[in-house]
């Protein structure tokens, strides 16, 4: 889509604003907007960031991060492909951005840019991507305390839950469609108010896209009916957490082949899709930074909560952190995918997915395997048999997660100097701040922020 082509769809629409969104290193979506008078100029020649804002956390505490402080400036420059009208704020437009230096050159902290860069990386060899998150969420009305309280007590697929959440679902998916998302299953799940709703695979950068949307729209509906939705982690902390699972599936160049299908498998995966595993496998506890990205993660990470803590793979193994999903009857070649289950909302969707693919990428380059597959619960096994079978626990802690990220020369060569450095500095000064509070600050900011 060209310039002349958004304007157009703006004035069409009676578009009054549009936004210009990006997600910094603490997870937030944030951005500027523009009034449509001055669309067309503003797509040429961007808004004005300063690069401070890729140091700031999600408690808005400026990190001290060099490159990253008052002198400096980048641009939000919009994708015109992703120009989308509101169906749920009148008058209202949004664009996701990269963030280009004054050089008109990606800036090295851009995220998108490195989700691009690592698309490229697998095209190179012949492989194209398709991926999707899965997202749990909650709903809750919030009490005149300020507290949040879930819009049901149901039980995991109950039917009471689906009554209670059918109307906000309907309305969720139709503004989804409104904006080129497919959703595909809805049901209610095992947390009290707790909800799942699942959309279709597509291409890793628009993936990304979609979930900025997804995250936004959700939020913005549920505020509609007179709730809060929240992706957190573990929105409260005796129900089931709420995941954001990241279902992948590896395609020839022209799209006609499933890569990670072999019917002769006894799991049906390909070699491919094996050794991808296995470069996931490898790089899990310092990838779960990326993927599980907040203080609140590793409430959720835990052995015995279908959330996953070890670096296992299997098949249909929801205690595995890689599962081999079983393909549908009658669709086997194109359903067949597998999902990693350590991934939550409160993470940069484009560094998350950039990571992911490019761990995956890594075990192919070296030809890796990741043993045997595990068809039980890893924390049933002896501590002996893991260690036999290769099995380690993931981080306890978002601190663990990170010295592990900072720790492994992957992420170091793959994520480059100056997104790494203002992650960890943005990632630890949350770390630090929730150490200094009780639980119920990290679950409210947590709850209302993602």
């Amino acid at each position: 889509m060209q310039t002349e082509d958004v304007t157009r769809q703006a004035q069409n629409a009676g578009v009054e604003l549009v936004e210009f969104l990006y997600v910094d290193n603490g997870g937030t979506i944030r951005g500027k907007l523009t009034h449509a008078d001055h669309l067309a100029s503003r797509m040429q020649g961007g808004i004005g960031l300063t690069t401070a804002m890729m140091a700031m956390n999600m408690l808005d505490q400026l990190q001290s991060v060099p490159d990253m402080g008052p002198v400096g400036e980048v641009r939000l420059m919009p994708d015109p492909d992703s120009f989308r009208v509101l169906p749920y704020q009148p008058q209202v437009a949004s664009m996701m951005c990269d963030l280009l230096s004054l050089d008109r050159a990606p800036w090295a902290a851009c995220p998108r840019s490195f989700l691009k860069s690592v698309v490229a990386q697998a095209e190179s060899l012949g492989i194209r991507v398709m991926t999707t998150y899965e997202d749990e969420f909650t709903l809750a009305r919030t009490a005149e305390d300020g507290s949040y309280v879930p819009i049901d007590t149901s039980l995991c697929f109950s039917s009471i839950g689906m009554e209670a959440g059918n109307a906000v679902a309907i309305d969720i998916m139709r503004a989804l469609k409104a904006q080129g998302i497919e959703p595909e299953q809805y049901y209610p799940e095992l947390g009290h108010g707790q909800h799942e709703l699942s959309i279709a695979p597509t291409h890793p950068l628009a993936a990304a896209d979609n979930q900025v949307r997804y995250r936004e729209t959700v939020r913005a509906v549920a505020k509609q009916h007179g709730l809060v939705a929240s992706f957190a982690p573990k929105p409260f902390a005796d129900q089931a957490g709420n995941g954001a699972h990241i279902h992948f599936s590896l395609w020839s160049r022209d799209g006609s082949k499933n890569l990670l299908w072999d019917p002769t498998d006894r799991y049906k995966l390909s070699e491919l899709g094996y050794q991808f595993a296995a470069g996931i496998l490898r790089h899990l506890r310092g990838l779960v930074a990326l993927t599980c990205a907040s203080v609140n993660s590793y409430r959720r990470l835990n052995p015995r909560s279908w959330s996953s803590a070890y670096t296992v793979f299997g098949p249909d193994n929801r205690e595995a952190a890689v599962r081999i999903a079983s393909p549908f009857w009658g669709n086997e070649e194109r359903s067949m995918n597998m999902e990693l289950k350590a991934s939550d909302a409160s993470a940069n969707p484009y560094l998350a997915i950039g990571a992911v693919v490019a761990a995956g990428l890594d075990g192919i380059v070296h030809g890796w395997h990741p043993g045997s597959a595990v068809e039980v619960d890893p924390d049933t096994l002896s501590e002996a048999d893991r260690q036999r079978l290769g099995i380690v626990r993931l981080p306890a802690s978002l601190t663990e997660a990170l010295d592990a990220l900072e720790a492994d020369p992957f992420f170091r060569e793959l994520l480059g100097d100056l997104r790494l450095r203002s992650y960890l500095a943005v990632k630890r000064s949350e770390a630090a701040a929730f150490a200094e509070r009780d639980t119920a600050f990290e679950l409210q900011h947590h709850f209302y922020k993602f």
